[in-house]
């Protein structure tokens, strides 16, 4: 199984207690989604202080520690996990490589597609798939970099050789992960997909397009699919939401009217004192309480719509 590098950074200041302004975790934000870059938004943090703590201290607090976030070994006797390629004809590179984590009790299991954030394959993701996997679910988290070299080690080199890519590509490259663990001979061909910003909106991409393929999608802050494409879901949605992620939200009376006009099955929930990104555990975005209960939810809606 190949190493992942972690280049968290090292801070000489306790920083679970400290407490984030809101400006730089609007800040941090857009550094995430490619709108500005990390000297920037260093330098633009550097210039807030609060009650004697610098925002740079604060900035730097934000950036992901994964060693210290994971919380299913790769070793763990309950599933078993490894880097697998399949095909991806239409996507980045015709080969596409993918983290496939199984339970370790017999199958056939139900699928999920794990799709990450705007950075590649990283270690967060890739615990996300164990999680499912001692859950009971067949689990498969795409590299959208692998066309490119796959995920580097480090969350800024990610996000710029995903933002490199073809997007409508990488969305091939997605369907055609879908399928694959959808038809893996331990599965029981029922497919469900969970994903996070970028990767929620692929989710939504994935109900629009596989029709009646697909049977569950959870995407966390993912951006809604073009309204004239809703009418083709056909599985349930379950939403989760932030609470304060203007961004994400502006799209949702749209996103909801076009559900409510086709029929589509959804819930939503909105995670009070939230940020984006609150599931990743990595990062001082966090927030235990709404993550853990986001994911209850998100393992009992599976459980329903992905059981023989």
């Amino acid at each position: 199984m190949t190493a992942v590098l972690d280049h968290s950074p090292k801070h000489d200041v306790d920083i679970e207690d400290l407490e984030i302004d809101q400006r730089v975790y609007d800040l941090y934000d857009q550094y995430c989604h490619g709108f500005i870059s990390r000297r920037e938004f260093l330098k633009r943090a550097g210039a807030i202080t609060v009650a004697g703590v610098s925002g740079l201290t604060m900035a730097q607090a934000l950036f992901p520690r994964y060693a210290e976030a994971q919380t299913i070994s790769f070793t763990d006797e309950r599933m078993k996990a490894q880097y697998v390629t399949y095909d991806s004809p239409g996507g980045n590179g015709g080969e596409m490589r993918g983290y496939l984590a199984v339970p370790e009790m017999a199958g056939p299991h139900p699928a999920v597609l794990v799709v990450h954030e705007n950075r590649g394959l990283n270690p967060y993701i890739e615990d996300v798939a164990r999680r499912l996997a001692v859950a009971g679910f067949l689990a498969l988290a795409p590299d959208a970099l692998y066309p490119v070299g796959g995920y580097p080690g480090n969350d800024d080199d990610g996000r710029s050789l995903q933002k490199g890519l073809d997007r409508t590509k990488i969305m091939i490259d997605m369907l055609n992960g879908a399928k694959f663990v959808q038809s893996h001979s331990l599965s029981n061909g029922k497919l469900g997909a969970v994903g996070f910003c970028f990767g929620g909106g692929v989710v939504n991409f994935l109900a629009t397009k596989m029709g009646s393929d697909f049977h569950a999608g959870v995407p966390f802050y993912g951006s809604a699919p073009p309204a004239d494409s809703v009418a083709n879901i056909t599985a349930p949605l379950m939403i989760q939401a932030a609470e304060n992620d203007d961004r994400i939200n502006a799209q949702w009376p749209d996103f909801e009217a076009a559900l409510k006009a086709n029929g589509v099955e959804y819930e939503r929930h909105l995670y009070p004192g939230t940020g984006h990104g609150f599931h990743n555990n990595s990062t001082k975005r966090f927030n235990e309480a709404a993550a853990d209960l986001a994911w209850e939810r998100t393992l009992a809606f599976f459980d329903t719509n992905l059981s023989v």
